[in-house]
């Protein structure tokens, strides 16, 4: 089953049919070649000066990345959020993205998750000058990018965050160094910095816009080295030094942490699409292959065995999809709320926490099983097989690791209790058995000291995803097609 009709099954009367058929015939048609040719180039390269001697900072692309990236731009995948209020449709663009090439689906995740705050917390004058060129739709949209890590680790940003943001008039100069900056060479960032005097941890920090090019036109921030990656060569990484860059600060100081992690919370739904979609990606050319393998003398999908784990793993996609779906319409209802939020935001918080560490971690099963089903096809890089494996393994990283999805999902069961949402929520797809059930088990669980909660996450937050994401399935019209 192709992305679309996976779509279109399970969701019924929401999506923009044609263009998302019109998307899906071009990556067909033309962007699955594309895709390959840049993942097959590796790593790009920096010109980082021009022949007269002068700083360029020019990021060397294969032929036709800029089409590659631009076509999602084209059909809305950023702009029918902020015009339209239309996640739906825009996850939809990322599903089928990631279907072919979850790298890609960073560009226009970071994207979107820069055009968001922009767009709720910027100045007009802000959203007027930077805003308006991230909606076009001709193949010229300017690209954003999150950037947060420093080099001394990425999930505790209070700690390691050493960059610092001096006012300066309308405006602040920031100075430090990114060491992990997916989608490099963006005409925009949002970028967490420390203003000069604001606290240390967290609650000191500040979430900052800063244009790839400073208002005279020179060169704002400087590439330092691009990153050699396993995979998502869709995606330019690399390493960059702010020197008095020009930044615009979002929202306030004081309620830095609270934009950052809903920057971070976009990303992680974005990432558990793109995990259900890649999922859902190996699993279909696991099929395609065992349709058409004979051995023994029939073949492989009629061997009883491999029937048995195609069964199980049609099962797993749907669940997986549930979940991260279910993370998307939570966003559709909150996203445009600001601090102080409502326990519907505390219950999408939860739900999205589950989502990216739960898909991630399935996304890496499916592909290393797609593989196996390969044989050794599956481990030769002119087959295609084992890139699925290659993207999966950035993706229970991305945005934070499994181990932090887990910790995050605790505290917010732990300060607002938040299972008790979850658990009406999902009361009419539930029975009062299962739910009560669960009630307990949580609420025993809380009663244990904190150390203990921490140190024994794991036998309660993989079960409690594949609970969520198998009840789920249920507000979706249709199972995956049956296997042949």
């Amino acid at each position: 089953m192709n992305p679309l009709s996976c779509l279109e099954s399970k969701l019924v009367g929401v999506l923009d049919t044609q263009a998302l058929r019109e998307y899906q015939t071009w990556w067909e048609t033309w962007g699955c070649a594309l895709s390959d040719t840049v993942d097959r180039a590796g790593t790009p390269l920096i010109r980082m000066h021009n022949r007269w001697g002068e700083r360029v900072d020019e990021l060397i692309m294969p032929e036709g990345y800029s089409t590659l990236v631009q076509e999602s731009y084209r059909h809305g995948s950023v702009s029918r959020v902020i015009e339209q209020n239309d996640l739906l449709n825009s996850f939809a663009l990322g599903y089928i993205t990631s279907f072919y090439d979850p790298g890609l689906y960073c560009p226009h995740t970071v994207s979107l998750s820069t055009a968001v705050p922009l767009h709720k917390y910027g100045s007009p004058e802000l959203r007027e000058r930077f805003l308006t060129p991230m909606l076009l739709k001709d193949g010229d949209a300017w690209q954003g990018a999150t950037w947060m890590t420093e080099a001394g680790g990425g999930s505790d940003i209070g700690s390691y965050v050493r960059t610092v943001a001096v006012s300066c008039s309308d405006h602040y100069l920031l100075t430090g160094e990114k060491y992990f900056c997916s989608n490099v060479g963006a005409e925009l960032a949002v970028v967490a910095a420390r203003p000069m005097g604001a606290p240390e941890g967290i609650r000191g920090l500040a979430l900052f816009l800063v244009p790839r090019y400073r208002g005279d036109g020179s060169l704002n921030y400087f590439m330092r080295r691009m990153k050699e990656k396993i995979a998502t060569r869709s995606v330019p990484t690399g390493e960059v030094e702010l020197k008095e860059s020009e930044g615009y600060l979002l929202g306030s100081a004081e309620m830095g942490v609270y934009l950052i992690l809903e920057v971070l919370n976009c990303s992680r739904v974005a990432n558990s699409i793109g995990s259900a979609a890649l999922a859902h990606s190996a699993i279909s050319e696991a099929e395609r292959f065992a349709a058409k393998r004979i051995a023994f003398g029939k073949p492989l999908i009629s061997q009883p065995l491999m029937r048995a784990q195609f069964e199980r793993w049609k099962q797993t996609q749907d669940e997986l999809f549930a979940l991260a779906w279910s993370s998307v319409e939570l966003l559709q209802n909150v996203w445009q709320q600001k601090p102080p939020y409502s326990d519907q935001y505390h219950l999408f918080r939860l739900v999205t926490h589950l989502a990216k560490y739960w898909t991630a971690e399935k996304a890496v099963q499916a592909a290393k099983w797609s593989m196996e089903v390969h044989g050794g096809q599956g481990v030769l890089s002119e087959f295609g097989i084992e890139r699925l494996l290659r993207e999966a393994m950035i993706l229970a990283i991305w945005e934070g690791g499994s181990h932090r999805q887990m910790l995050d999902a605790l505290e917010v069961l732990q300060k607002r209790r938040t299972h008790e949402l979850l658990l009406d929520w999902m009361a009419p797809n539930s029975s009062q058995a299962e739910l009560q059930d669960w009630r307990e088990r949580i609420e025993q669980y809380l009663l244990q000291p904190l150390e203990d909660q921490e140190a024994q996450i794991e036998t309660l937050m993989p079960p409690l995803a594949q609970w969520v994401g198998k009840t789920l399935q249920g507000r979706y019209t249709i199972r995956t097609e049956s296997i042949a």
